[in-house]
Order: C-alpha cells, then structure tokens, then sequence
C-alpha cells in the first residue's frame, strides 16, 4: 500500500500474534499486540477432581437455563468447565450449547473477574443466542465474584 502524497510505503505482517507496521524511508516503527481472544487449554477445567472442588465449593448462582459453580483460583485467570446433560437435548444440541458457551467465555475472559475455576451447567431450554450466553454468564460471574468478596475462602483453599 502506498502513501502517494508522501511517497512512503507501509508493510504490515505477523509474527506470532504481533501485528508489525513498518513505514519504510523513515525511522519509525509501530508495533501493536491485538487482544487475543483463544481458549487455550490452560483456561478449561481437567478431570473429574477439578469439577469436583469447584462444586464442593458450595457457592453457586443461577441465570436462565445456566447454573454457575465458583471457586477462587491461584492462576490469576479463569478457567471454565462445562456440564451439559443430556437431558438438553441430543448431541447436536448438546455440542451447540456447549460450543456458544465456550464462545462466550473466550470473548469474555479479560473482562471476567480473574482467578476463579468455573462450572456452567446447562438446564434444558430453548436455543439463545451467542450474545444472551455472554449476557448470562457475565451476571453470573459478577454475582458470584461478589459473593466470594463478602466471604473469602482460607488461605489454604487457593
């Protein structure tokens, strides 16, 4: 692409999820790292003992068809666990609800409150949007982040 009043050309290219603009002819550099919005496997919850320290936790919120377990984290981010039974219809419903959840929290998880193992388990319903998702979820979230500021757990339990 090229500037014609000042006869400059910009390149931009990535490396690693930086976005890289070099003005060539002059000595300036912009480098700018866009908010990266992926679910890596470090924000899921693993294995059945996981799951089972969060509801153990006992502190729990429901919006709509959406139950949220909570417990505080050490890792200074969240972490999400999903619990869709069949109960919510068959496999392609189930895999749908679970897919826009997880959607949902990756848009949402720099905007979460950090530090907290979550469980999302699924009532049946009829079928929201990816935006009533964020919607719910958020206000859970909110909810029970409040609820652990009132009463915090032990230093031991984190």
């Amino acid at each position: 692409m090229t500037n014609e009043g000042l006869g400059q050309r910009f390149i931009p290219f990535v490396i690693r999820h930086w976005t890289f603009v070099i003005l060539v002819s002059s000595f300036v550099i912009f480098a700018a790292m866009p908010s990266r919005h992926t679910f890596p496997a470090t924000r899921r919850l693993h294995g059945a003992a996981a799951f089972a320290a969060v509801y153990d936790g006992k502190v729990r919120t429901s919006r709509g068809p959406l139950t949220v377990y909570a417990i505080p984290n050490a890792l200074g981010h969240p972490r999400l666990g999903l619990s869709v039974s069949r109960r919510v219809g068959n496999a392609i419903r189930r895999n749908r609800v679970k897919r826009l959840l997880r959607d949902a929290f990756r848009l949402l998880q720099h905007d979460l409150p950090a530090g907290y193992d979550l469980v999302v388990v699924v009532r049946p319903h009829a079928g929201l949007m990816l935006a009533e998702y964020q919607k719910l979820l958020m206000g859970a979230v909110v909810n029970l982040h409040n609820t652990w500021k009132k009463n915090p757990p032990p230093a031991s339990h984190l």
